[in-house]
């Protein structure tokens, strides 16, 4: 037996990374025709993946509106609300600075308890009197938020049905 050993006389640099040496083998992969059957369902399957992304995609945007809408109107109700609330403490404040101006031009002891009464009456009417309208206002501006909720929830569930 003999062998024989080709040795040339130009020889490359030694790289430890030499394509030549660690290249992967190419094996070909043998050709097969996939089933109709399975094909079928593998479309099937993709196609009612594509429906539930669309479906899932749309009540996510339905839903995501419903909550612009509900935090829109949230926002101008608490808006109304706390400008009425700072009206009826300006109201308020204004009555008492008006009832010490009063009550430090009367003569006599009986005419500040006179004064005195009367606006403590007069007070407690307008104080229940803005209290109610708060009350409604409120009541308004929690019946106005929730309402597009609501809506989004019973719409929802008319579509589910």
């Amino acid at each position: 037996m003999e062998a024989s050993v080709n040795v040339k006389s130009k020889a490359k640099p030694a790289s430890a990374f030499d394509s030549a040496k660690f290249e992967m083998p190419k094996f070909e992969m043998p050709k097969m025709e996939v089933p109709a059957a399975f094909r079928e369902i593998a479309e099937k399957g993709v196609s009612q993946a594509k429906e539930s992304y669309e479906k899932m995609k749309a009540a996510a945007e339905e839903a995501t509106d419903v909550m612009e809408e509900t935090y829109s109107t949230a926002t101008k109700g608490s808006s109304e609300y706390g400008q009425k609330l700072i009206d009826t403490a300006r109201l308020n404040t204004n009555a008492a600075f008006d009832f010490f101006a009063q009550i430090l031009a009367v003569k006599s002891l009986s005419e500040a308890v006179e004064l005195s009464t009367a606006h403590a009456r007069k007070q407690f009417e307008v104080v229940t009197e803005q209290t109610k309208d708060l009350t409604s206002m409120a009541q308004k501006v929690a019946t106005d938020a929730v309402e597009p909720l609501k809506a989004g929830v019973t719409k929802a569930f008319s579509k589910v049905a």
